[in-house]
């Protein structure tokens, strides 16, 4: 009596694993369902956090903070060098594909765990910053924001990342760049941020971190299913969903919308300072401080047969009647000042005028905005070599020795 193929096992059962031999003998499960737990086994011990991924994602943390103490770029590459590969990241997101929650919770923890440690490490090189003395960052502030151009670099690592350690159980060196790169670096600058108190580092390197991780665990997710990975049950489709669902919603929470990726979250706005008057005394002059671009549109200066007042303590200079006359004199910090359509921060920017260009006050009695500033209605030359009118704020003008009703 033949036994139909339908019940068969395979002619030579010991050439499966044991695994996939168990499955087929007692027949519970099907033939393709067999492959692919065999497949999520093998996948599942290489995503497997080590003491090796915890202690090189410590050195990898010192090295990106000491990157971010010297602002440099070079050594931050050389941080995400040295940082392991990232495999229990990739495990979120096999753990969404497969729905394992158990899977999906132990990978999850690894990973916030190693996270946990960037994130001191990051908070110890910001305490430092009172001992060194060591100036604000100002290039590496631009990875403590949402940009296209890392989304890009992400989903690429995280795409070639998920490939190999399917096909060869480990990733290549390049993409664990990227993806080292994209995770540990925000959220090393969140922590020194805290550490430092510098605005636009904490909280805003940490939403960036929070954002990648959501990205990350989508893009894997969708990687795996592609390539045939799937749960091995129904309730597995449905935990895949939520956890899904709730990253889209994560990603969709933190940025706003893509409010985040317009407003370039983590840029630092140039916030106007208290202005510091002095009291002019004759024959003394009262130039303040406002922040503007390092670099203005530089615009022709007026001519005039005048001399030019210098800003100096001893310079004196003797004012005709008419017209009047007064010179662009901002502190040596800024390179120039705004000059705007009406008296108004609110109102638009016509141009801006470097210091030194000098410019003709039509007339001196200022007026007030809603803040208390005195705006003075001045006429200059544009770069079209055409006179126009403008409003200008009286500080940040050197001007001859104000009038009794100036």
């Amino acid at each position: 009596m033949s036994i139909p193929k339908t019940d068969q096992f395979p002619d030579d059962p010991e050439d499966l694993s044991p695994a996939r031999r168990r499955r087929a003998e007692r027949g519970l499960v099907p033939e393709d369902l067999v492959s692919i737990a065999e497949d999520i086994e093998k996948l599942a011990h290489s995503t497997i956090p080590s003491f090796d991924f915890f202690l090189f994602s410590l050195l990898a943390a010192a090295i990106i903070t000491a990157s971010i103490l010297a602002d440099s770029p070079a050594l931050l590459v050389l941080g995400a060098l040295a940082a392991p590969p990232l495999t229990p990241f990739i495990g979120i997101s096999l753990g969404t594909a497969t729905g394992s929650l158990k899977f999906f919770g132990q990978r999850f923890t690894g990973s916030m765990v190693a996270s946990g440690f960037v994130f001191l490490v990051g908070i110890l090189g910001g305490y430092a910053t009172f001992v060194l003395k060591t100036p604000d960052i100002q290039f590496l502030i631009y990875n403590a924001r949402v940009s296209w151009t890392h989304l890009i670099l992400l989903i690429a690592g995280t795409v070639f990342s998920i490939i190999s350690i399917k096909r060869q159980h480990q990733i290549p060196i390049l993409p664990s760049i990227a993806l080292a790169y994209e995770l540990y670096v925000p959220l090393a600058i969140a922590g020194f941020g805290f550490g430092s108190g510098q605005p636009h580092l904490w909280p805003d390197g940490l939403v960036v971190f929070g954002i990648h991780l959501a990205v990350l665990a989508i893009t894997g997710t969708i990687v795996f299913i592609i390539l045939g990975i799937k749960p091995l049950s129904f309730i597995g489709y449905t935990l895949g969903s939520v956890v899904t669902i709730l990253g889209i919603v994560l990603v969709i929470g933190l940025s706003s919308a893509g409010a985040v990726v317009g407003g370039k979250i983590a840029m630092p706005t140039l916030v106007p300072t208290a202005t510091q008057t002095v009291t002019p005394v004759p024959p003394t002059f009262t130039p303040t401080e406002t922040p503007i671009p390092p670099t203005p549109t530089p615009s022709p200066t007026v001519p005039t047969a005048t001399a030019t007042p210098l800003p100096t303590a001893t310079s004196t200079i003797t004012p005709k009647p008419t017209p009047f006359y007064a010179e662009i004199a901002v502190s040596k910090e800024y390179a120039g000042a705004f000059i705007r359509s009406e008296p108004s921060l609110e109102s638009q920017i016509l141009t801006s005028l470097v210091n030194g260009t000098v410019i003709e006050i039509i007339n001196p009695s200022p007026s007030y905005d809603e803040q208390g500033r005195n705006w003075l209605n001045i006429r200059f030359f544009n770069e079209d070599g055409e006179e126009q009118d403008g409003w200008v704020i009286e500080n940040l003008l050197l001007i001859p020795t104000p009038q009794p009703d100036w």
